[in-house]
């Protein structure tokens, strides 16, 4: 198992789980402040690993008149902000070749999302800056499909990769997550992440927006946990039912201390830790 090393937050072996949190989409400055000072807090306490997430563009929204985040520029310069703020590594979607340069220079992590996990000439071009590469396993793929975009990515001599599962398409506006393909993806050899809150959306199950169903996201957690994940990824907001951006699928911030507990304390067995 290769081990992913982001600063001083380490993925993989038998490390503890590395939490990945933040909100959707980065709405405003202060926001997007708040929520990483009070996460960063919450896992300070529980001896918890933390790389703060947040979306500066969201390209993949269903309707066009949907709130996408504040853009490349800005957006960046507020995670720069909470990565010297706060000392946390900082991720975020890439969605296209011409934002690459960039977001290499500020965040820490790159994130292929799901729906271009397969676009060739984006995954060479994050494997070519040298920066761990997060690609989350497309809805429509097989676990074992992955392995063509892991390829894709070793192809530029990077090896900073870490695999994450956020569900398989089930029908119209459903997701299904097995729980094998953490298993699967894992034999691989590279760090696996399970993206709990995005397993429970609902792709465009609220006309021109995705619903979601957040009720469940603890119950997928802790099954994850238990396979032996290598990270854990939650959106979360502070008023979720008000969120710009997947907030019938986020965490209320409330939430996250007591679940992750739950969490870690799974994770503790299986890892004998």
């Amino acid at each position: 198992m290769k081990q992913v090393t982001v600063g001083s937050v380490v993925f993989g072996g038998d490390k503890p789980l590395v939490l990945i949190a933040g909100p959707c989409a980065i709405e405003d400055e202060l926001l997007t402040l708040r929520i990483a000072e009070r996460l960063k807090e919450i896992t300070e306490e529980l001896g918890c690993q933390l790389v703060f997430k947040a979306s500066y563009d969201k390209a993949n929204r269903t309707s066009v008149t949907s709130f996408r985040g504040l853009g490349v520029d800005k957006g960046l310069q507020i995670l720069g902000r909470v990565k010297n703020e706060f000392n946390l590594p900082v991720i975020s979607d890439v969605h296209d070749v011409s934002q690459v340069v960039a977001a290499a220079e500020v965040l820490d992590i790159l994130q292929i999302p799901a729906f271009l996990s397969r676009q060739t000439d984006l995954l060479v071009a994050v494997g070519e800056t040298g920066k761990p590469v997060n690609l989350k396993k497309g809805q429509f793929l097989a676990p074992w499909d992955v392995e063509h975009g892991i390829k894709k990515i070793e192809s530029t001599g990077n090896q900073q990769i870490l695999l994450t599962e956020r569900g398989a398409s089930f029908g119209y506006n459903n997701l299904v997550t097995d729980m094998r393909s953490l298993v699967i993806m894992r034999e691989m050899g590279y760090p696996v992440i399970f993206d709990a809150t995005h397993s429970v959306q609902l792709p465009g199950g609220a006309g021109g927006t995705s619903s979601g169903q957040r009720q469940y996201v603890g119950a997928l957690s802790r099954a994850a946990a238990a396979t032996g994940i290598d990270g854990l990824f939650w959106e979360v907001h502070e008023n979720p039912d008000q969120a710009l951006c997947d907030g019938p699928n986020s965490l209320h911030l409330d939430q996250v201390k007591s679940m992750l507990q739950q969490i870690l304390a799974i994770d503790a067995i299986f890892k004998k830790i």
